[in-house]
């Protein structure tokens, strides 16, 4: 696990937000810097996005903090991350999660489209002591054989709410996702299961990089708001 020695927390000033102090503590613990190309390190404790190869983006911290403070998660719950990116991400939930009787990570499914992103991330994660379950493939469609998750956080636009995540999130779980088939009217969503339906609540206007999944080309594979 990351060094827990006490830090400054570059962004204490700024997220008026972000009253959890589980989430706090999580951001203070996981180093930036140690998730961004090396030559982008000067700017790892900027609060804004930045690029990892492939097209993709490691997200703005603020951002990432919204949406793992609204899946509220505890100690024990088992999490599923589509788009594990640079490995940041996944460092939070690893902490987030952890348990005193199991490695850091243990409960955090991790999927990421890119092989070479999802080879740098694994490599990072294990530097600093993390062990999520991580693997290459189509987020849209989950992982099917760890489900139930008591959370899911999605790390791309979706134009549609992917059936297979609904259907694997847990009774009483929680899912957090960009939706909107354009970057003008993306809009984080919400979203939890309770007595087998769905109550979606709005967080306001993102900006993320689109999910691409041929899933989206079957009406039968989306579940309705």
């Amino acid at each position: 696990m990351a060094d827990r020695t006490p830090k400054p927390f570059p962004w204490a000033d700024q997220w008026p937000e972000i009253v959890d102090p589980r989430v706090r503590a999580a951001f203070a613990a996981v180093p930036r810097a140690a998730f961004v190309p090396e030559h982008l390190v000067r700017l790892a404790d900027q609060d804004a996005p930045l690029p990892i190869g492939e097209g993709q983006t490691i997200s703005q911290p603020f951002v990432i903090a919204l949406m793992v403070q609204a899946l509220e998660l505890k100690p024990g719950d088992k999490v599923l991350e589509i788009g594990a990116g640079s490995g940041y991400q996944t460092a939070i939930l690893c902490e987030l999660t952890a348990t005193e009787d199991e490695k850091p990570g243990a409960r955090v499914y991790a999927i990421e489209r890119f092989p070479s992103l999802a080879e740098r991330a694994a490599a990072r994660l294990a530097r600093l002591g993390y062990a999520p379950h991580l693997r290459v493939g189509d987020g849209a469609y989950g992982w099917p054989e760890a489900a139930p998750f008591d959370a899911i956080i999605v790390s791309a636009a979706a134009p549609h709410i992917p059936r297979p995540l609904w259907e694997q999130l847990a009774e009483g779980g929680r899912m957090v996702l960009p939706f909107g088939e354009f970057d003008d009217n993306q809009q984080l969503l919400l979203i939890r299961k309770i007595n087998g339906h769905m109550h979606v609540e709005r967080l306001g206007g993102v900006r993320f990089v689109p999910m691409v999944s041929p899933l989206f080309d079957d009406p039968e594979q989306w579940a309705e708001l």
